[in-house]
């Protein structure tokens, strides 16, 4: 198990430099690329929602948005069943990024033998999942008095 604990610890680790080298290369925030990773894998989402997953304040999300729309990779739309609401999607040049961003992604998986990748695909689903839901608010509750430096 400890093994398998510090191999997670350092894909998530590699994942962490892949988001600083990806924003670098394409002159980008952290946040602002996680917005666009948030955006390729759920696809348009209301704003309140990609705050809520991001784990964003409403006035976080729309300084967030009005950032990715400056630079051209997101925009508000209108939703096309509700005008009170608005969506933010993906631009031309939001998906182009994503898209070079799938080639990096890509290269990496090329390295797995085809006849695995479908069982790494389902592994890496899998522990993105349960490592996302362990870590939503209600459970990291418990860290709180874990996490802040002692009295003096």
């Amino acid at each position: 198990m400890g093994t398998a604990v510090r191999n997670l610890r350092s894909l998530i680790l590699a994942g962490e430099y892949y988001r600083q080298a990806v924003s670098e290369a394409i002159g980008l925030g952290t946040t602002e690329t996680q917005a666009l990773s948030y955006l390729a894998v759920n696809g348009e989402s209301g704003q309140s929602l990609l705050a809520r997953d991001l784990g964003l304040t409403s006035s976080a999300s729309t300084s967030l948005v009005d950032r990715l729309e400056r630079q051209g990779v997101a925009e508000r739309v209108r939703h096309p069943h509700d005008r009170r609401r608005l969506i933010v999607r993906l631009t031309d040049r939001g998906r182009a990024v994503v898209e070079e961003s799938y080639a990096w992604l890509a290269s990496t998986l090329e390295q797995v033998e085809p006849d695995e990748l479908e069982q790494v695909s389902a592994s890496l689903a899998f522990l993105a999942e349960d490592l996302k839901t362990r870590t939503a608010a209600r459970q990291a509750a418990g860290w709180r008095g874990l996490t802040h430096a002692l009295p003096a």
